[in-house]
């Protein structure tokens, strides 16, 4: 019997063996996934194997998503409809972790999930696990699956097609995070990809209908079923005489902020219990974090609906208020345009507790908008984001100085000099198109002032002087060196707005043609930016220095940089506070994660933990001295379960022989505490700070130097 459609879990050891053969279609999209998605890749796996038990066998399946495929029921040949981006990125990956582990009987091994050899004897060909588009299926064949030439790839110096280029971007992500490991480390980390790691396959044999599978599964579905089965759930353990009423309540919040909106509110109270990046399905995560679920009418009223309320105000811009109201929902409007959402969730918070103080909100949200567009310009990674917006809820539950520069809303000095450093260089080369355009709309709102705020279809960015000017023309003349060119062509100071898609010929107009055919509209531009252009008769390299010190000068003064400071000039202010320091120094670890918090003060005779500090329930890393000293702790009762249970707490001060063994007792795991303990208040690690103390003070971590 045939059939159209088969769906099965699969482990990569199945999904890397003879029983598939993966080819990329040409009518494909190229390989796009940058660096931060294949770092993202493997700090969840790494992530995901520091809590599996030393039996691997035991450890929970690892999902990593789904693939669509046309393929026969008995034929191995699959074409891939969707999946390719992961199907090849795995593949980098264990050519990476090939190319790092020193066994060779491991490195055959993982070259039989890549690729089968060909065989003299059988008469057989090489069969590839993965055939990538024609245009790069050799070139990732050269240097991706066959031994020994992925090293080549990331040190290879030669223009190549985005493709290529994002291959060995990637193949230098890999190998740079993999070579920080132990050999013993990197052979459990294939083992768990392997065995523990799964997807899910959807095969169907015609072409039509593959795409119609992945149209489903790439649109609404699984977190929005999810919010009707929480509904159920929910308002099915409210006594009968309340079902209609909060039935009611539920289904006008859901439709006021509509069904896809709906399901990221649920998504974002997810965040703000969960405080770390999701590891499950927001219904299995919904149950395990949020524990107001467990009471569905103490959820409702003082969950639900309140952060419902405001994330329809902060989603609209809409805050209401006798004080303030238009400046706070300015800056809400900027933060809704940010391409990313993770600083939802602390602002639900923050909204939810002090909605009806004015001037906090205004503080708040003017400090957050700050911090959110300093984290589009330096580029900050996905996971980054998410540890530090966590760490910013937990900050705001607490009711802590949010105003404070220890404060995780502020910006440290190195934060600030790497924002303006970012500013001041090739901002048209480092950041993409809709990032871009989203910072220069925004410093085009501050250079404007007052007047009214435009609303565009289409926004792009574009160059005064073009990239390639035509020889003899006008561009030359006013900046002839080569150099210089290169210099400006991608900086702000040669940078405007469009309100229209970019042409290409009309890039290269003369300055006169390209400000009245091609800038304005009538004669005039809704941009500031682009006024100041209209305003010069020449471009040289004068003319767009002044420019650029105008324009990062309004970004200085609206980010608030001018406390900035490089790591050099915050090392030498380090070295001299401690040149006078006392060895008696106060040290914390926060684990966001598992939502740890632990303080310990370093003495030169004992690292010593204090009372009330946190540490994890149950022991996860592999059999140690530590896990014993932890038993001993609980036996003799200095650790003690919360009130909660979700935790153990220190019941006194417990002194430890080094930093290691105390940060090990906190995490339920062998742990380097010399780069896991902060000073407090700093990002100064017990290693920085030990390596400036004088050599005759006494430290614990002396002995693990």
């Amino acid at each position: 019997m045939t059939h159209t459609l088969t769906a099965k879990e699969q482990s990569l050891a199945k999904i890397f063996s003879d029983d598939y053969v993966f080819t990329i279609p040409g009518y494909q999209r190229p390989y796009a996934w940058g660096k931060e998605q294949a770092q993202e890749l493997l700090d969840d796996l790494l992530g995901a194997l520091s809590g599996a038990p030393e039996q691997l066998s035991e450890a929970a399946p690892y999902f990593l998503g789904s693939i669509v495929l046309i393929k026969g029921e008995v034929s191995a040949e699959a074409t891939v409809v969707d999946g390719q981006q992961r199907l090849t990125t795995l593949t980098l990956l264990l050519s990476a972790i090939r190319a790092t582990v020193q066994d060779t009987a491991m490195q055959a091994d993982i070259t039989s999930c890549i690729y089968e050899k060909g065989s003299l004897v059988k008469g057989t060909q090489e069969r590839y696990r993965l055939s990538l588009r024609e245009r790069d299926r050799k070139f990732f064949r050269q240097y991706v699956q066959h031994e020994g030439a992925l090293k080549t790839l990331a040190s290879l110096n030669a223009n190549l097609p985005d493709a290529q280029a994002r291959l060995r971007a990637n193949a230098e992500v890999f190998l740079e995070g993999l070579a920080k490991l132990q050999q013993p480390e990197l052979v459990r980390l294939v083992q768990f990809i392997i065995t523990r790691c799964y997807l899910v396959t959807v095969a169907t044999p015609d072409l039509d209908s593959a795409y119609r599978i992945f149209g489903v599964l790439n649109s609404r579905g699984l977190d929005l079923s999810a919010t009707d089965i929480l509904k159920a759930e929910i308002i099915g353990s409210l006594p009968a005489e309340l079902r209609d009423s909060y039935t009611q309540k539920w289904e006008d919040e859901e439709e006021d902020l509509g069904r896809d909106e709906f399901g990221d509110l649920f998504s974002h109270i997810r965040m703000v219990y969960r405080k770390a990046k999701p590891q499950g399905t927001l219904l299995k995560e919904f149950k395990e974090h949020v524990t107001p679920f467990q009471k569905p009418r103490v959820f409702l009223d003082e969950v639900l609906l309140p952060m419902a309320q405001a994330f329809s105000e902060l989603r609209n811009a809409d805050y209401a208020s006798q004080k303030h109201a238009e400046q706070v929902n300015e800056h809400l409007s900027w933060l809704n345009r940010l391409e990313f959402k993770d600083w939802v969730p602390p602002a639900l918070a923050f909204f939810v507790r002090h909605r009806n103080d004015p001037d906090a909100v205004l503080s708040f949200f003017r400090d957050l908008e700050r911090l959110g567009y300093s984290m589009l310009v330096r580029k900050t990674g996905v996971n980054e984001r998410i540890e530090r917006f966590s760490v910013l809820t937990g900050t705001v539950e607490k009711g802590q100085d949010l105003t404070a520069s220890s404060s995780p809303l502020q910006l440290t000095p190195l934060e600030q000099h790497d924002t303006y450093a970012m500013l001041s260089g090739p901002l048209y080369e480092t950041h993409s198109p809709r990032a871009l355009a989203i910072l220069l709309l925004r410093l085009d709102r501050l250079l404007l002032s007052v007047g009214a705020s435009y609303q565009h279809n289409v926004v792009s960015v574009e160059h005064v002087m073009p990239q390639q000017p035509a020889p003899n023309s006008q561009w030359q003349s006013w900046v002839p060196d080569a150099p210089t060119h290169q210099r400006w062509v991608h900086r702000l100071g040669n940078l405007t707005l469009l309100s229209r898609n970019k042409n290409s010929a009309a890039s290269n107009y003369e300055f006169e043609k390209k400000k009245t055919v091609y800038f304005t509209k009538g004669g005039v531009s809704s941009f500031a930016l682009t006024t100041q252009v209209l305003q010069h008769n020449t471009w040289t390299e004068e003319v767009m220095q002044k420019r650029q010190d105008e324009m990062l000068k309004a970004l200085d003064t609206h980010l608030r940089l001018q406390d900035r400071q490089s790591k050099a000039a915050l090392a030498e202010a380090f070295l001299a506070t401690l040149s006078g320091a006392k060895v008696d120094t106060v040290f914390e670890l926060e684990s966001a994660k598992h939502g740890l918090s632990a303080t310990a003060r370093e003495d030169g005779k004992a690292f010593t933990v204090r009372a009330g500090s946190q540490a994890k329930v149950e022991w996860t890393g592999q059999p140690h001295s530590y896990q014993q000293l932890r038993n001993d702790l609980r036996s003799a009762g200095a650790l003690k379960p919360s009130g909660d249970g979700s935790c153990l707490v220190f019941t006194k001060d417990v002194d430890f022989k080094s930093p290691s063994a105390a940060s090990a007792t906190v995490l339920a795991r062998t742990d380097n505490g010399r780069t896991t303990w902060r000073m407090k208040g700093s990002s100064v690690t017990y290693a920085a700070w030990q390596d400036n103390l004088p050599s005759t003070q006494p430290a614990t971590g002396r002995a693990e130097a």
